[in-house]
């Protein structure tokens, strides 16, 4: 998979899993915060849809630092000062960190009352935590927290790119398009 030093652009893969996690954030972030909004008969549809593809965000996130490790990175705009280039790095890990973390916790969190959690209605993923009621709001209190931050991280993330494209006009956008 390595692509030699000199490449321009992330892997095709990388850049098929940052698109579709992206879109997935859109879709998760609103659902989860329209949780506590929604009449109850419809709950344990924003719940379904909210759970089942937050958790495909963790896959996703998975197998796309599998190929991050296994592929070369482009290499960053010669004009870009290395405190911007080290803030955007430290952006970056710290958005996978938590876009690993959040579902992680919102698995522990949906699965504490039942002891399992079925992936999009069909697939029994069982707790390593079994049933556990009693830290099900110390979950929620950490899941909020990351959907906060990850809302934070992807505005920089978003404000980063929008520099690089508007007032640099470089080509650091390209390399994920």
């Amino acid at each position: 998979m390595n692509t030699g030093s000199n490449t321009q652009h992330y892997h095709p893969a990388i850049k098929t899993f940052h698109w579709l996690v992206a879109v997935l954030v859109f879709a998760v972030w609103p659902l989860g915060f329209l949780l506590g909004m929604v009449k109850s008969g419809f709950h344990n549809d924003f719940f379904f849809w909210h759970a089942s593809l937050g958790f495909t965000i963790l896959w996703l996130m998975l197998a796309r630092l599998c190929v991050r490790f296994l592929s070369d990175t482009p290499a960053k705009p010669s004009s870009m000062p290395g405190w911007l280039e080290s803030a955007a790095h430290l952006n970056q890990w710290l958005l996978y960190l938590a876009l690993i973390t959040q579902p992680v916790i919102g698995f522990l969190l949906a699965s504490a009352g039942s002891g399992q959690f079925v992936w999009f209605g069909v697939i029994p993923i069982p707790s390593p935590l079994g049933k556990a009621p009693t830290i099900a709001p110390t979950l929620a209190e950490l899941h909020e927290f990351f959907a906060w931050v990850i809302l934070v991280l992807v505005g920089l993330h978003i404000c980063g790119a929008l520099y690089h494209r508007v007032i640099c006009r470089d080509d650091t956008l390209a390399r994920m398009t």
